[in-house]
């Protein structure tokens, strides 16, 4: 058995300043085997990212996973939409509350578990206002300003 490295954590940063999260879940994602190659690399990110519904079945759009080096034609596109697995009660819910104005859905974070699968964390989440933003700018630097007087 091949050992697994847990150390992949790719985030979405801009996600967390962008939007207020009301709810999150952890999903699989249907991977090819090039992708899921470049991904235990860390050659992939969640910038730009969204989630929408397509018969009712929830797949990510935008998720930038490079092609593996050593793909030959059986490489995948870097781009392409992929499915998410989630238990169909949460696909209820979550479908619910994503058609109400200003609800979004939103990948975080894209880890590999202890077995080896990749899970994605996504997030109900609404938009931040332009003030709120610079509240949490506010926070973030304040917090940044406690610890320099405490490393003192």
């Amino acid at each position: 058995m091949r050992p697994v490295s847990n150390n992949i954590n790719i985030k979405n940063k801009r996600a967390s300043f962008d939007y207020e999260f009301i709810d999150t879940y952890t999903a699989g994602i249907v991977l090819t085997g090039t992708e899921i190659k470049s991904i235990r690399q860390g050659k992939a990110s969640l910038v730009d990212t969204f989630c929408f519904f397509s018969r009712g079945e929830l797949w990510v759009k935008n998720m930038h996973i490079a092609e593996y080096f050593y793909g030959s034609y059986n490489n995948h596109t870097a781009r392409r939409d992929r499915k998410l697995l989630l238990k169909k009660k949460e696909l209820r819910k979550l479908q619910r509350t994503s058609d109400e104005p200003g609800f979004t859905i939103v990948p975080t974070r894209m880890y590999i578990n202890e077995r080896g699968l990749t899970k994605v964390v996504i997030a109900l989440a609404k938009g931040k206002k332009q003030y709120d933003k610079r509240q949490t700018l506010k926070e973030k630097e304040d917090r940044r300003m406690m610890d320099r007087m405490f490393k003192r």
